[in-house]
């Protein structure tokens, strides 16, 4: 994740006040809002969120995270994930797909599932395909350089070899299987190109319009989108896949966390996205309420700058790994809402490597340090203010650190910034140990190994300032077509990583949600996004 989106969650995690993106309310939309109230329609979830990120319901604009779940209901991708499942790539609009190697370039040949239908009733067409993914790069926004920095396309990279049958071409230096991955998040969803050309304006490629309107083919198109309130989707009675037995889903926008779970145990909302572990806790026990946890794709950890003396040497950067006392965190600090993960490619992924050598071994952490002419060492320790993913505030868990690292004689002077203020130094090369999260942009491993190991990236690597050998496997490793061979390749490389890399690796964290007990179904994806059409009431 790029620290734009970085940003984005810790602030959508906390207690987010900006405004949104302006946009016009559908007429009539009102009476139908009515309908929809919390505990009215059984047929209606009620979810109360902090939605303030939301800018955009275009799927080749939306980048935040609020925005992602609703246009992830709205529109269908040429392959997807099903559930939690972030390893194996299925149909979705494309019943089938081959790669080949064409010499110069990857050929990714999209076959397309006949009978599919938009929710105005045009059949599905590869030039369909074609315009959402040219219009992707001809818009330019936030998610765009997936297609033109990662997979490295141009609009004459995908084109239509009949009316069913999609080919996208690509460079020998990008990952075709890193794109497959790219086109199941939302920046893939293909529209109705024939409804969105009829409402383009200006040059604008139809963005007015699907600002705060659908054109898609998924089980919810829709209804109205009211600034700083509420968006209401409705569910597509033509679409041709299962189709979901709520008839809508209000998103209220609730910043306060507080509200929220009021409005939970009163039965005004079915499920409330921003409650604490505090709250959580509250919640235990009261009738009408359950609670349930949802996995991330995020990572805590602290970067130690390579560069500066003595983090330079691998056996101290071991040291300080070795030291912390990582079930302390999980258990004590975050009351066990966050897994162990010491790997630079979170569970969940494919080349996640589950190992955890490291847990507060002062003996040995003493004696790394030792074999590096080091007893006693000053550093100076970056830290964001505010809360942490997971319920713990980011001082509680430098705190936690700095008492762990002092019993191996590491004095650490904690300094407390504003996250964008970190980010800057950090960017800079500047800091020497900086904490920070990190989350990728799409759901493939060369998303986290990629910025975590190139030095040329200018991203995590750069930071720290390593530049190490292993980027070489790391970029050949994105371009490998055999999942079973890939997955061996990764775990090569996050094996080095773990013992010779810049990091120290805290945690996994969880998200946490309340809910009507009524409510069945309720799976979060650790994307970060749940099937609508998947839940009951």
């Amino acid at each position: 994740m790029s620290s734009r989106r970085c940003a984005i969650l810790f602030t959508i995690g906390v207690f987010i006040a900006a405004a949104c993106t302006p946009a016009a309310t559908t007429p009539g939309s009102s009476s139908t809002a009515a309908q929809a109230t919390a505990g009215g329609a059984a047929s209606t979830l009620v979810y109360y969120a902090d939605v303030s990120d939301l800018i955009s319901l275009d799927p080749a604009v939306a980048y935040e995270f609020s925005g992602i779940l609703l246009v992830h209901n709205v529109y269908e991708t040429l392959v997807k994930f099903e559930g939690a499942d972030l390893a194996t790539i299925k149909p979705s609009l494309a019943q089938s797909w081959d790669i080949k190697d064409s010499g110069s370039q990857w050929d990714i040949t999209f076959k397309l599932k006949s009978g599919v239908k938009f929710a105005s009733g045009n059949a599905l067409t590869a030039d369909d395909v074609v315009y959402s993914l040219q219009r992707v790069i001809k818009l330019n926004k936030s998610p765009a350089f997936l297609f033109t920095d990662i997979a490295q396309l141009k609009t004459d990279s995908i084109k239509a070899s009949d009316p069913s049958t999609v080919v996208v071409s690509m460079p020998k230096t990008a990952s075709p299987q890193g794109l497959l991955s790219i086109l199941t998040f939302t920046v893939g969803g293909i529209v109705d190109s024939k409804d969105v050309k009829a409402k383009e304006a200006a040059g604008d490629s139809g963005s007015g319009y699907l600002l705060d309107h659908s054109s898609g083919s998924g089980p919810f198109l829709i209804d109205h989108w009211t600034k700083n309130s509420e968006v209401l989707l409705k569910a597509n009675a033509g679409y041709g896949g299962t189709k979901p037995t709520l008839a809508g889903v209000l998103v209220k926008h609730v910043p306060e966390s507080t509200n929220q779970q009021f409005a939970l145990e009163k039965g005004d909302a079915d499920v409330a996205r921003n409650l604490s572990p505090q709250q959580i806790a509250a919640l235990q026990g009261k009738p009408g309420v359950t609670t349930t946890t949802g996995n991330s794709l995020l990572l805590v950890y602290v970067g130690m700058n390579a560069t500066v003396k003595p983090l330079d040497n691998v056996n101290v950067r071991e040291a300080l790994r070795m030291a912390v006392d990582y079930d302390g965190i999980v258990k004590d600090l975050l009351k066990g809402n966050a897994k162990k993960v010491q790997d630079i490619v979170p569970a969940g992924l494919a080349g996640y490597n589950d190992a955890t050598p490291f847990q507060a071994d002062v003996t040995k952490a003493k004696a790394l340090l030792s074999q590096a002419g080091q007893d006693k060492v000053t550093l100076e320790f970056l830290v964001p203010t505010g809360p942490a993913p997971g319920g713990v505030a980011w001082s509680d868990l430098a705190a936690k650190l700095q008492s762990d690292w002092a019993k191996i004689g590491v004095t650490v002077t904690i300094k407390q910034t504003t996250q964008a203020e970190l980010l800057t130094t950090y960017r800079a090369q500047k800091g020497q140990l900086v904490m920070i999260l990190w989350g990728p942009d799409f759901p493939d491993p060369d998303a986290n190994v990629g910025p975590w190991t190139d030095y040329a990236a200018k991203s995590i690597a750069y930071r720290n300032g390593w530049d190490d050998k292993i980027a070489l496997k790391g970029r050949d490793a994105a371009l490998i077509t055999d999942p079973a061979k890939r997955t061996a390749a990764y775990k090569e490389i996050t094996d080095y990583v773990l013992h010779n890399g810049p990091y120290v690796v805290l945690y996994q964290p969880t998200e946490l949600f309340g809910l009507r007990s009524n409510v069945k179904g309720f799976a979060w994806n650790p994307m970060g996004w749940l099937d609508f059409a998947s839940i009951t009431k």
